[in-house]
């Protein structure tokens, strides 16, 4: 939902299927939002179509034709350890379980890549099957804060993009 919305608000047009994912490219668009008076930064949004546990085998290989340096690989995911709402950045740390961050690591080589944390909170139970249903099903929360959720973490990913918003670093 937040890739759709940053290709939309970038305006970088048509993806291609690519990477076995979908690839928009341009540059941020000159209007945004603590955007310097320099070139506008290139940027290729990935979704990827494989599982989420999978997705690894779409990130590594668009990263490396498209070349991009290691810590300019920003990743965004939802967190369930964080609260329906919040948005948090890191660099590098764990994986907290995320099966599709350790397909990343895996593919990529390294944990060293910048993530976007979007919170979507915990079920009331620790049973795999319950956990994995909740994040794989429909948001419990109305459209509006679905919507201002979206919002958020694609400002938060431009913020980061755009160095305004410094991941923390964890080990």
């Amino acid at each position: 939902m937040v890739a759709e919305a940053l290709i939309a608000r970038w305006g970088l047009g048509r993806a291609k299927d690519r990477f076995r994912g979908r690839v928009a490219e341009g540059r941020v668009p000159a209007g945004a939002p603590g955007l310097d008076d320099g070139p506008a930064p290139r940027v290729a949004v990935l979704r990827p179509q494989t599982y989420m546990n999978d997705a690894g085998r779409s990130v590594g290989p668009a990263r490396g034709s498209l070349k991009v340096a290691l810590d300019r690989v920003l990743v965004v995911h939802d967190e369930i350890d964080l609260p329906f709402g919040e948005v948090r950045s890191r660099l590098g740390g764990g994986l907290a379980g995320h099966n599709g961050l350790k397909s990343v690591k895996r593919e990529l080589g390294s944990g060293d890549f910048m993530r976007v944390r979007v919170g979507v909170g915990r079920p009331d139970s620790t049973d795999p099957e319950i956990v994995s249903a909740y994040v794989l099903g429909r948001f419990r929360e109305g459209d509006a804060e679905v919507r201002e959720l979206v919002d958020r973490a694609s400002d938060h990913v431009e913020r980061v993009v755009l160095g305004r918003e410094i991941p923390e670093r964890e080990g």
